[in-house]
């Protein structure tokens, strides 16, 4: 099993985006790139904000949500990391706040970042963690609501799965995806 070279978190750059649910990824990657003592700066190369740790890269794409796939081709194909050596971390509607999935794999549940990954490295075979955010019930609001900030109950949950997930960290970290998901997938917390 390979462990991970690249770490990307998926959100919308800009001031107005920083709480809105749709950003989980990159609150994901500024809180595992303070642990590592690994600063984000911003790489026009890489469409993005991009921070290293020993042979680990760490990126958001600058590139909004819909056009991720081009940051994070630009990178992997640079530094030649495999889709299996890639992680994506990102919102999921079907997941209720708090709950967390690891695979590999799979379709795109109709996430347009993953939509765009897919498609700039002609593959699905990167890993996912999966931050849970809920669905707003009516398919003609998932934008609204993905736009907008969790209410207090819900960033609750979700803050408490990043620090699952950052808990999780030293088993993802040498590719053991296998003991990352049993520390992972359990039953959502109450707020």
């Amino acid at each position: 099993m390979s462990r991970p070279r690249l770490i990307v978190g998926l959100g919308n750059p800009g001031g107005q985006y920083e709480d809105n649910r749709h950003n989980v990824g990159f609150w994901f990657v500024d809180q595992l790139a303070g642990r590592l003592r690994a600063p984000l700066a911003p790489q026009g190369r890489f469409l993005g904000r991009v921070a290293r740790h020993q042979d680990l890269w760490l990126l958001q794409p600058m590139t909004f949500m819909n056009l991720s796939g081009q940051s994070v081709a630009a990178l992997a194909r640079f530094y030649r990391i495999a889709a299996d050596e890639t992680l994506i971390v990102h919102d999921d509607l079907d997941l209720d706040p708090g709950s967390i999935r690891l695979k590999q794999g799979g379709g795109n549940g109709g996430h347009n970042g993953l939509k765009d990954i897919q498609a700039r490295l002609s593959t699905a075979d990167f890993w996912r963690l999966r931050l849970g955010i809920g669905h707003p019930g009516e398919r003609a609001e998932v934008v609204n609501y993905v736009l907008k900030a969790p209410r207090r109950e819900e960033q609750e949950l979700i803050d408490r799965a990043i620090d699952r997930c950052l808990l999780a960290w030293p088993a993802l970290a040498v590719g053991d995806y296998a003991a990352a998901q049993r520390q992972l997938h359990v039953k959502t917390p109450s707020p």
